[in-house]
């Protein structure tokens, strides 16, 4: 969709909510899902040609599927210039098997010469004691030129003490009607995306038409967040190569491996690295979290495709089209595809990871909506382009997470292998201390040995001398 787009940590509102006299849609079904978008918005009614682990979702999963827990809700407020009321309230509408509503404030709520916009959980005071709902939403204020609608998205964990959450400044209110109120008629439309996380491994987060949307506007922010990642890992690995006298130390522990302890320390069991990635990566207050999950979801499940081609010899067009993987999963495994030393140079050498980012005028654009100009084919081509880059991300950054994670462990065992080699230099130098000191001594005892034979005899010499006389 296109338009104005805020980006919004939103902010709690924990005050009551009067119901409004207004007309409104409910939620779209299911079945009406493709009516949403307007022919200037993403989709536009093109199918997706995506290779199978862009858009598959768990298929070992028995619950809810992303598609299941997001739906979209749009509130028309008539005679919008008479209102007097301070705030004004949507009827419910139900997402994810939880009740919601959007809360207005006309006004603005605590400030002065803004909307404030906020969506609530509807029952909140009938809850169980401990409920949660995890979302991601976006609230728009549509425009009668789509490009200039008003967009701010957040993500957040609803609960007891912030059922609400929002923006206090969504837009100025001398903004309001510069096109929003069309036949005195306010229209809120509203996106919602309830989230099932997961501990143990990445997991699919969006709806797949909310999430191409979404990819619109926060791509390069998923880049950067994946480019800082590895730079700093790269970075790390850079400077054990550029350390000649330790490089050349840690091929020589590791040529000197047995070769299948060699491939014993090659792999690492997936869930242990995997709960360290979903840790590392899926902050709540981020509104771009539920992107880079995404990424590393279709990631995985992109080198679980190879593997499994690999293994099968099986060919697919899109597989041979990928890098060559530095990582296979084998069973519950990540195993190094090549020898650590040679992985460790690539990745280091590998010229396509210290590429600068993209700017804004090579991306697609930052909008949400396509070019007017553009046609069905550049919309198709632009989905497909970002839906790649979004999972080409996810695979590397996967990779060099199992990468580093294995390395660490081999690095441990090499400290150790050094750690134990200077102990035995300190134990041989101490003995050849103790050896040489021990001679020391023992040519000191002879020398006083010789010193009082010596001396001995010139005593008895003397004794006989005086005989003499």
């Amino acid at each position: 969709m296109a338009g104005t787009i805020t980006e919004d940590y939103g902010m709690s509102l924990r005050s009551s909510a009067t119901e409004g006299m207004l007309s409104e849609q409910r939620c779209l079904s299911s079945d009406s899902i493709a009516e949403w978008r307007s022919s200037e918005q993403v989709e536009n009614g093109t199918a997706s040609t995506s290779p199978p682990y862009w858009d598959t979702d768990d298929e070992d999963d028995c619950g809810p599927k992303p598609a299941d827990l997001y739906g979209r809700f749009t509130w028309k407020i008539e005679n919008f210039s008479t209102i007097n009321k301070r705030e004004l309230r949507s009827n419910a509408f139900e997402v994810g098997g939880y009740k919601w509503y959007i809360l207005i404030y006309p006004q603005g709520c605590d400030v002065c010469n803004h909307l404030s916009l906020f969506l609530c959980v509807a029952n909140h005071d009938k809850l169980l004691p401990g409920w949660s709902h995890f979302a991601q939403f976006t609230i728009a204020v549509v425009n009668k030129d789509p490009k200039k609608s008003k967009y701010s998205d957040t993500l957040h964990r609803f609960w007891k003490k912030e059922h609400d959450w929002g923006w206090k400044k969504f837009m100025e209110l001398s903004k309001v009607y510069d096109g929003f109120i069309v036949a005195d008629t306010l229209v809120i439309k509203a996106q919602v995306q309830v989230i099932r996380e997961k501990a143990d491994r990445p997991f699919r987060c969006l709806d797949c038409q909310y999430r191409r949307e979404l990819v619109r506007v926060y791509l390069s922010n998923v880049e950067q967040i994946c480019r800082r990642f590895l730079e700093e890992r790269i970075s790390k690995l850079s400077k054990l190569i550029e350390d000649k006298l330790r490089w050349a130390s840690f091929n020589g522990f590791w040529v000197g491996i047995d070769p299948n302890v060699r491939r014993h320390m090659s792999r690492d069991k997936t869930d242990a690295i995997l709960k360290v990635v979903v840790k590392h990566f899926f902050i709540e207050k981020e509104v771009t979290s539920t992107l880079v999950m995404d990424s590393l979801y279709s990631g995985l499940k992109a080198l679980e495709f190879q593997s499994k081609s690999i293994k099968g010899r099986a060919k697919l067009v899109e597989l041979e089209e990928l890098p060559a993987p530095m990582v296979h999963i084998d069973q519950d495994f990540f195993v190094l595809a090549d020898d650590v030393i040679d992985l460790i140079e690539r990745v280091v050498s590998d010229s396509l990871l210290h590429q600068p980012l993209p700017s804004k005028d090579d991306k697609c654009s930052q909008n949400r909506t396509k070019d007017g100009n553009s046609g069905d084919e550049f919309n198709k081509d632009s989905i497909e382009r970002d839906e790649r880059r979004l999972m080409e991300l996810g695979r590397r950054t996967i990779e060099i997470f199992a990468l580093v994670q294995i390395f660490s462990r081999i690095e441990v065992s090499y400290q150790e292998a050094v750690a134990l080699m200077r102990q035995e230099e300190l134990i041989r130098e101490e003995e050849a201390a103790g050896l040489a000191e021990h001679e020391k001594s023992k040519r000191g005892a002879t020398e006083k040995e010789k010193r009082a034979k010596k001396k001995q005899v010139w005593g008895i010499r003397r004794c006989h001398g005086k005989g003499a006389f």
